[in-house]
């Protein structure tokens, strides 16, 4: 499947320059950058893994994790491969690092490629392993924009999750689906880690409905030396958690509903000073009035790929939960077990949400009178800023 290559330029000494994120890699002929997806042919850029998708499945939307956004109902997830950081403890690296890391003997069944149910996942077959190049096959199955949307056209839901691996490695894919999915009405969510350039932000982000942004740390120098991203340069112009910050704000900017998580990794980002700071961050863009209040989402670390220290103590968890909701109305703990992650509302109290696991039962809320996108609160009529799925496109 072949498509324009949009943001490279030329004039890099070993080759063309890819100007998408902030690793902006200069890439030789024949090669790839640092995502392993974005490459280089005759002086062009190339895009081989263009509608190559590796993840195809019905998940519960609070699965994103998203608490805030059409609670309880289903979302078409969508997975691909490659990622612009090399976090060491990825919980998706057999999708993510698929075309340059080190691995185990890929599972086929492992990655799903086909339509399922909500919350399952159908297995690849043999014909479902893409030659890309480089005699090498990679797990997937190519499909179009509109092959997409005809998974998803018919279910209540009407909303399409870029997920599983780092979707904005697949910019120009993104946009063709993105402006698709816009025209008839269906919800676009993106899954990212937010590191991305100005202009691929500004055009990706215009078509985002909502969006779980990573905020991996609150420290240059980690996302520099532990994940992969850069030192300088970026979005508006400085490192890579300034580029993250700056992804944030326009994603707010652009009235797109955000939700933020944090895996909490022992050692790395675990310390009451760092998290109060990613806390105040959060806190800062809930100052500005008229707009709904930020969830924050604190997952627990275990043990994978590359990071094998031992998993977060659930304790520290839950006490960097408790500081945060002195700054925060909604902090929810996640990947540890038999936490109660329910929505109440911060006025009067009232359970708004009841949540055990995925399964999710709106108890108190209640349509706006003034047909608005946003649930209130049925006990004192607080807007909750938790959006609810609109009767029909457009409404």
């Amino acid at each position: 499947m072949e498509r324009y290559a949009s943001f490279f330029e030329g004039g890099a000494e070993a080759g063309i320059r890819c100007a998408l994120c902030p690793n902006r890699c200069e890439i030789p002929d024949g090669g790839f950058g640092s995502c392993g997806v974005r490459g280089s042919k005759n002086g062009e850029g190339v895009l081989p893994f263009h509608g190559h998708v590796t993840g195809l499945a019905f998940d519960p939307i609070e699965k994103k994790p998203l608490f805030h956004f059409r609670p309880g109902t289903e979302i078409l997830s969508v997975g691909f491969v490659g990622c612009n950081l090399r976090c060491p403890f990825c919980q998706n690296w057999r999708i993510s690092r698929t075309t340059s890391a080190p691995r185990e003997p890929l599972n086929k069944s492992a990655v799903p490629s086909a339509f399922a149910p909500c919350g399952a996942q159908m297995r690849l077959s043999s014909t479902d392993l893409i030659p890309i190049g480089l005699n090498q096959c990679f797990p997937g199955k190519r499909m179009t924009p509109a092959e997409i949307l005809a998974a998803v056209w018919r279910r209540e839901g009407r909303a399409i999750a870029y997920t599983y691996s780092e979707p904005l490695v697949h910019a120009e894919f993104l946009l063709d689906c993105m402006s698709l999915a816009r025209r008839y009405g269906i919800a676009n969510v993106l899954v990212t880690n937010g590191y991305a350039c100005a202009d691929a932000a500004e055009e990706i982000l215009s078509l985002v409905d909502a969006a779980n942004i990573d905020l991996k740390c609150f420290s240059p120098e980690t996302y520099a030396q532990t994940l992969g991203g850069v030192t300088e340069g970026g979005l508006p112009g400085g490192n890579a958690l300034e580029t993250v910050l700056a992804f944030i704000w326009l994603a707010r900017a652009k009235n797109v509903h955000v939700e933020i998580t944090t895996l909490v990794v022992p050692g790395m980002n675990d310390s009451p000073a760092e998290l109060d700071a990613c806390a105040d961050f959060i806190a800062s863009l809930n100052a500005e009035t008229g707009r709904p209040e930020i969830p924050w989402h604190l997952s627990a670390y275990h043990p994978n790929y590359l990071w094998k220290t031992p998993a977060t103590d659930p304790g520290v968890l839950l006490s960097a939960k408790e500081r945060a909701e002195r700054k925060l109305k909604f902090v929810y703990a996640g990947n540890i077990p038999g936490e109660v992650n329910d929505t109440r509302c911060p006025v009067c109290g009232a359970l708004l949400v009841r949540r055990l696991g995925y399964r999710t039962e709106p108890v108190g809320l209640v349509r706006p009178r003034d047909g608005g996108i946003c649930f209130r609160c049925s006990a004192c009529g607080w807007d909750t800023g938790i959006a609810r799925l609109t009767d029909a496109p457009g409404e």
